[in-house]
């Protein structure tokens, strides 16, 4: 089974939505966990506006809580994927050095843009852009399921 790993700054918005977007995709072929640079909204659910979004993609957010970056979840995973730029960095600088190959971005050459502060469209145009970056990492066609 493949193990990844979503990271944004907060782990309440993007990373909690891949999060759950790459396990409807992948099904039982992958775990996968989410987690934020900063504790902020550690055991917080995720931001409502994403909730929302989530669900217009027929996915269900309401049981996140959000979880800080541990060295010990960059071991678990297979595949580290950061939501943006800033984020890629800030884990290459607290990562060992041993987990390097395994740090990426979660689209190739691009952020995934952070709606937070914004307005509805900004998070539901984020949530169709990280759903549709789930092909990236597993498969062609979505886990029916």
């Amino acid at each position: 089974m493949r193990k990844l790993l979503t990271v944004c700054l907060g782990n309440y918005c993007r990373s909690p939505l891949a999060q759950i977007a790459l396990t409807r995709r992948g099904g039982a072929a992958v775990t996968v966990r989410s987690a934020g640079l900063i504790g902020k909204w550690q055991d917080q659910p995720a931001n409502p506006s994403m909730i929302k979004a989530a669900r217009r993609l027929g996915l269900d957010l309401t049981h996140h809580r959000g979880q800080q970056i541990t060295l010990a979840d960059l071991d678990w995973a297979d595949d580290v994927l950061a939501m943006d730029a800033a984020v890629l960095d800030a884990l290459r600088a607290i990562d060992d050095g041993h987990n390097a190959n395994k740090l990426r971005l979660y689209l190739p050459d691009q952020d995934v843009p952070d709606p937070m502060g914004q307005d509805e469209t900004a998070f539901n145009d984020c949530a169709l852009v990280i759903e549709a970056g789930t092909a990236l990492h597993i498969g062609r066609h979505p886990h029916s399921g």
